[in-house]
C-alpha cells in the first residue's frame, strides 16, 4: 500500500503544477505499475523533486526556465505544458514572451517562433 500512496503523491504533484497529470507521465506511471517498476519511478521522481522543487527558484521561475530550455530544444509539446505551468504558478503571457525573446538570442528564430506560437495559443488567437 505504501508504494501506491507514493505513486498517488507523484500524480498529485503534477496536478498541483499543471492542473492534470501529463499523458507522458501517466503512461510512465502505468507502465511502471504494470511491470512492477514502481520503485524505479519513485526514485526518478524523488530526484526530480530534489532538483526542481527543493531549489532556490520559486515555481514561476522554475517553469519559465523549463519553458525557455524546451523552446531552445524545439520540444513543442513539453514547452506548451510548461507554459501552462507558468500561468498556473502566477506568471503571465508577457513573461512567456520575454522568454521567447531571450530564446531568439540563444537559440535563433525557430525557438522564438515556437514561443510566439505558444503565446498566441494561450491568447486564443
Amino acid at each position: 500500500m505504501e508504494i501506491n500512496n507514493e505513486i498517488d503523491q507523484i500524480r498529485n504533484s503534477y496536478i498541483n503544477t499543471f492542473g492534470s497529470v501529463p499523458l507522458g507521465i501517466e503512461t510512465r506511471l502505468q507502465l511502471a505499475q504494470n511491470h512492477d517498476r514502481q520503485l524505479a519511478i519513485i526514485a526518478i521522481e524523488n530526484l526530480r523533486k530534489e532538483l526542481l522543487r527543493n531549489n532556490s527558484l520559486e515555481p514561476r521561475v522554475q517553469q519559465l526556465v523549463h519553458y525557455g530550455q524546451l523552446l531552445s530544444l524545439g520540444h513543442a509539446e513539453p514547452a506548451r505544458l510548461h507554459a501552462k505551468g507558468v500561468l498556473k504558478a502566477g506568471g503571465t503571457v508577457k513573461d512567456l514572451l520575454g522568454v521567447a525573446e531571450t530564446a531568439l538570442i540563444t537559440s535563433g528564430m525557430p525557438a522564438y517562433s515556437l514561443g510566439i506560437t505558444i503565446c498566441a495559443e494561450l491568447e486564443d488567437f
